[in-house]
Formats: structure tokens, sequence, C-alpha cells
């Protein structure tokens, strides 16, 4: 575990609260907007509007917070949470729920969403040594995965026990997304403790006058978009077995009840958020990039044997086998894009590769919806998903292999 200075605990405690927010409101949002009137239609264009929404928002705030200013750019990202939070939990006119949805930061699916993880990445990566970055982003991810199993289940038991104690259901929903908003301010407060030691030196500041390179990116162009693409591929292959897919394959292929399926990806998240703290030890023995595709590949194959498996016991154990290695990738990638970029470009780098996934997951679940549908396709979507991601270590590893990280050339 890497010596961890006030500015770095002071990321984990935000990256804690946030996700841990995330969690809770994941849990009862879609029941909340239900609670109130709202149709199945309106629901998901709701939803679907947020996702959008925080996708543009992130772009325009993480691919300018290097020359604005992490930390200022950071507490604008958590007066949108706070403020989307308070409008949810105040109205229920349609078109004001649209528009703090579109313009705010709310998470319906439990993940990161906003501008807060790149420029958090940019600013770890500023306070901690070359040697101890992969090991910081594995026990950032860890607390992340954490965070939101533990506030997914406080969601729930929250609003359970509001209703034991006489509340009314749409009230206890409201108090879960009152919360919410209450985090988001949590969020400011502790922004505000930041260091300058998290932000770009000035003299890493583009000139006055200078026409600010496309999407806040120079040197570092080329990589970050090669890099970006990549990621989308990986991302478009995970999202035809997204968490709420590969559930609805168990129930239709061994009919899973609800309570199992929340039981089973508790433990595979659980593992996966695990698996992160062994990438930093075989990150600095084999490298970013090595470490990065030797244990996704044999994941990706682990995800092709699941709909293989003849009986429930035998798929839930290679997926829990898949999720034990599944995240060990994630470190070490968020780690790569940082080393390989300029510091005074890293918020934009990580803005940029996270959106590139973000749209590439959103585009296939679609896909995987039609396959699902039929008994002869059930399984396909595990199929096509580990193929796309083997194909994507393959591109990554010819690509990448030779362009290493400073630490690993020292």
């Amino acid at each position: 575990m890497p010596h961890f200075n006030r500015d770095v605990l002071i990321l984990f405690s935000t990256r804690i609260v946030r996700l841990a927010a995330y969690g809770s409101l994941a849990v009862v949002l879609a029941l909340y907007l239900a609670a109130l009137g709202l149709g199945e239609s309106q629901i998901g264009l709701l939803l679907t509007l947020t996702l959008a929404g925080d996708t543009a928002v992130s772009l325009w705030l993480t691919t300018r917070a290097d020359r604005f200013g992490r930390r200022r750019t950071l507490l604008i990202g958590a007066v949108l949470m706070a403020a989307a939070g308070l409008t949810f939990a105040l109205s229920d006119v349609f078109w004001v729920l649209l528009v703090a949805a579109t313009i705010g930061v709310i998470s319906p699916s439990g993940n990161e969403v906003g501008p807060f993880l790149p420029i958090e990445q940019a600013a770890l990566s500023q306070v901690v040594a070359d040697r101890s970055r992969t090991a910081a982003f594995a026990w950032y991810t860890l607390a992340g995965a954490l965070a939101t199993a533990v506030g997914s289940l406080a969601g729930g038991l929250l609003v359970d026990s509001l209703q034991r104690a006489s509340l009314t259901q749409i009230g206890s929903y409201r108090v879960g997304v009152a919360l919410y908003a209450l985090l988001g301010v949590g969020l400011m407060a502790l922004f505000t403790r930041l260091s300058p030691a998290t932000e770009a030196a000035p003299s890493q500041y583009v000139a006055p006058g200078i026409v600010r390179p496309f999407l806040g990116l120079d040197r570092s162009r080329r990589v970050v978009f090669r890099l970006a693409a990549l990621f989308a591929l990986d991302a478009f292959g995970g999202g035809l077995v997204i968490q709420s897919i590969a559930a609805y394959w168990f129930y239709k292929r061994f009919g899973v009840s609800a309570s199992v399926l929340g039981e089973i990806f508790f433990g595979a998240n659980l593992l996966a958020g695990l698996s992160a703290l062994l990438a930093a030890r075989l990150a600095s023995r084999f490298g970013l990039i090595r470490t990065m595709v030797f244990t996704h590949l044999p994941s990706n194959v682990l995800l092709i044997l699941v709909p293989l498996m003849p009986n429930l016991s035998l798929a839930v154990a290679v997926l829990f086998l898949r999720f034990s290695i599944s995240q060990m990738d994630v470190p070490t990638r968020q780690s790569y894009v940082m080393a390989v970029v300029p510091p005074e470009e890293r918020s934009a780098a990580a803005g940029v590769t996270g959106v590139a996934r973000t749209t590439g997951a959103a585009l296939s679940p679609l896909l995987a919806g039609v396959l699902l549908a039929h008994p002869a396709t059930l399984g396909v979507p595990f199929f096509l998903a580990g193929g796309l991601k083997i194909i994507y270590d393959l591109l990554l590893y010819r690509g990448f292999v030779h362009a290493r990280p400073p630490e690993e050339t020292k």
C-alpha cells in the first residue's frame, strides 16, 4: 500500500462518498419515478437523457479542468450533483426532472458519471510518485467497489426501514433521493480541502492568446485517440454482458430468483474489487500493458465459457473465477493513461478515454436485448463479448507493449 498523503486521503474520501451515493440512488431511482406517476417510456427517456447529459457534461468539464483548475471543476461537478438530487427530491414535474437529469449529475446505474473520475485520476497522479501510482489506483478502485456495494445495501435498508416506520412509499423514496443531494454537499466540502499540489503546474498551461488544441489535447492527442478507440471496443464488448443483462441471462437460463441474483453479483463484485489489489504487484513485476493483457485474456475466455456450463453451480463458479481477475486491468489501464500523457493533459486524456468507454458501452445493450429475446441466441452475448474483448487485448498489446511508462524505463 503506497504512502497516502492528505490529498490522496481526501480524494479517496470523495470517491467513497460519491460511489456510496450512486449505489444508494440506483436502488430507488426508477421506483421513485414510477411512484411519481411517470410511465415506462418517460422513465426510459429520463434515464437515457441522464446518461447522455452526464457524458456531455463530463467531456466539456474534463477537457478544460487542467486550465480552469481541477479543484474548481470538481466543485462545479459536486454542485451539479447536489442540485440535481435536490430537484428530484422536491419536484414531480416531468419537464423539470428532465432538465435536472440532463444538466445535473445523476447516476441511474450506480457507476461513475460526471467529471469526477477523470479529474481525480489526474490529481492522484500529480500527488503520488510514479512507482506508487498503480497501487494507489488499485486501492482507489477497491474503495469505489466497496462503497457502491455498501451504498446499494444501505439505500435499500433505509427505504424499507422508513416504510416500516409508517412513512409512505413515495416519502421513503424521496428521503433516499434527498440523501443523494446531501452527499453531494458533502463532496463540495471535501473538494475545498484539496491543496494546490493537485493542480497542473502553471508553467504547463498554454500561453494566453494561443488557441487550445482540440479537446484539451496537444502532444498526447494521437496516443489518447488510439487508446480511446481501443477502450471503446472493449467497452462495447463489455456492454453486451453488463450486470443487468447477465442477471437476466441467469434468470432465463436457470430460473434464478431476484434474491439469489443479488447474492451472486454481490459476491462477484466483491471479488472484482479485491482483484484490483493484485494488479499493482503484477504491474510492478511485468509492466502495465502486460498485466492488462495477460489478466484480461483468461478473463475473457472464462466469460465465453459461462453459457456453456450445464448447471447453475458451475456457471456461477466460472463467473466468480472470471470476476476474480476481470478488474485487474482497471487500475493498470487508468495508471497507463496517466503515465503516457503530459501532466497538463491528464484530465483531458482521462475524460476523452472515459467518454469513449461510456459511448461504447451504451451502444451494445440494444444488440444484447435482441439476442436474449430468442432461446437459440441466449448465450451469444457472452460469446460476442468475450471475442471482441480478446481482439481488444491483442490490438492493445501489439500497439502499446513497447510504449512503456516512465517508472518502467528507470
